[in-house]
């Protein structure tokens, strides 16, 4: 790492990095001060693949996932650059605290699914960016920097090397090239005559057990029902199979979403498309969208109607409309599950890292998350069926409140 270090700092910077103003923002207060600013830098410089670093979408998240004042929780790191009082960048970034380790994570875990830095189109962009990690090491009484969901198209990817960090998981995020085609029925034939015609049959099971009818909602309290049939139902499909997942559990995902959802201010994107059959939704989608790009977050059926596809049928009307609204990408976002792979024209590698700033964060990057962690993952999925059904049980009743939470006011 001192290795790294030196040749990080002999490294000399173009202008831009060196005229760069860099600060720390730890507060509420400083985050929301930042609302125009970096909506303009998002404007002008954000991807269509930074969907989740959008000042909307950081904010919703911190309104449920900032602790009040007194409790533990995730404290704000986010790391800025200013040229000339006009921001350039921000590095998103939450700093926790516990078990003798000081962890550096993304802003918006767990309900983001990439993670990466906000910058401008700079020449000297990785200079920057280099700075902006020597002013992370520094600054911020870190032990490690964990970065999950990067791509590797990512804006931070190319500094990875330089800041010494180690690959802790590999995944592909499965995506549709909408913009191939000037239509769904011309996009649709890509697909095997065989997997069409199914799909028809699909439809028409469906059609014999009532109406079908498919609805979009971007806001509202429609929306918010919604998600929380959306989450009813993802559930209920997860105990079913004794999948463990901890986000799913956690009430504070589910009024992220219903608030991110029905909101009438700081839209972020999210829509609800649902499937009803005779008035029943029988398939929901939470998705996300951000300039041209469409990405399913959650989507969950009702398991009376699995032998319909209830799920694959709403996986078609949604990429129609994403079609429909001019979107040039439909993200079906990590892991590469089978059934995203059979949509999909291509996938894009995400990986989650690891950057150890001391010896203790070496130790947690390399012993923990590359092998301890490792070993605990697949020993949960060895177990049988019925211990990990009460096992998803028990997270779902440690989550639940007590009482009714509101969501923090900002």
């Amino acid at each position: 790492m001192a290795k790294l270090r030196a040749l990080r700092d002999s490294l000399p910077l173009g202008a831009a990095a060196q005229r760069a103003k860099l600060d720390l923002v730890t507060t509420r207060a400083g985050f929301d001060a930042l609302e125009e600013p970096w909506n303009d830098l998002f404007a002008r410089a954000g991807r269509d693949t930074q969907l989740f670093q959008s000042f909307n979408w950081l904010w919703h998240w911190a309104n449920h996932f900032l602790p009040v004042s007194g409790e533990a929780g995730p404290e704000l790191a986010i790391v800025t650059a200013h040229v000339d009082e006009r921001l350039v960048m921000v590095w998103p970034l939450v700093l926790e605290r516990g078990r003798g380790l000081n962890r550096l994570t993304w802003m918006g875990e767990p309900v983001s699914q990439y993670g990466d830095v906000l910058i401008d189109d700079l020449p000297d962009a990785l200079d920057l960016l280099r700075a902006a990690w020597g002013f992370v090491t520094r600054h911020t009484n870190a032990n490690v920097v964990q970065m999950r969901k990067v791509r590797a198209d990512a804006a931070i990817a190319p500094l990875l090397p330089e800041m010494g960090a180690v690959m802790t998981a590999e995944l592909k995020a499965p995506y549709l090239d909408l913009a191939s085609a000037p239509s769904f029925d011309e996009y649709e034939k890509r697909y095997s005559g065989s997997a069409r015609r199914n799909r028809k049959r699909q439809r028409r099971r469906l059609e014999e057990r009532g109406a079908t009818a498919v609805s979009w909602h971007t806001h509202g309290t429609e929306a918010a029902a919604l998600v929380a049939d959306t989450f009813r139902l993802k559930r209920a499909w997860l105990l079913q199979r004794g999948i463990v997942s901890p986000a799913l559990t956690d009430p504070r995902t589910e009024r992220f979403f219903a608030d991110a959802t029905r909101a009438e201010t700081h839209p972020a994107g999210c829509h609800v498309i649902k499937l009803c059959s005779d008035g029943r939704p029988v398939a929901v989608e939470i998705g996300v969208r951000c300039k041209g790009r469409s990405a399913i977050h959650i989507i969950a059926y009702d398991l009376d109607f699995e032998k319909t596809a209830a799920g694959a049928l709403l996986m078609e009307d949604s990429i129609r409309n994403a079609c429909e609204a001019g979107m040039a990408s439909f993200d079906l976002l990590a892991p590469g599950d089978g059934y995203k792979l059979e949509w999909a024209d291509n996938a894009i590698v995400v990986c989650d890292w690891a950057a150890p700033i001391s010896l203790r964060g070496r130790i947690y990057a390399t012993v923990y998350l590359g092998i301890i962690r490792t070993a605990l993952k697949r020993g949960v999925e060895a177990m049988p069926v019925g211990a990990r059904r009460r096992l998803m049980s028990m997270l779902d009743f440690w989550n639940k409140p007590k009482a009714p939470s509101e969501p923090v006011s900002p």
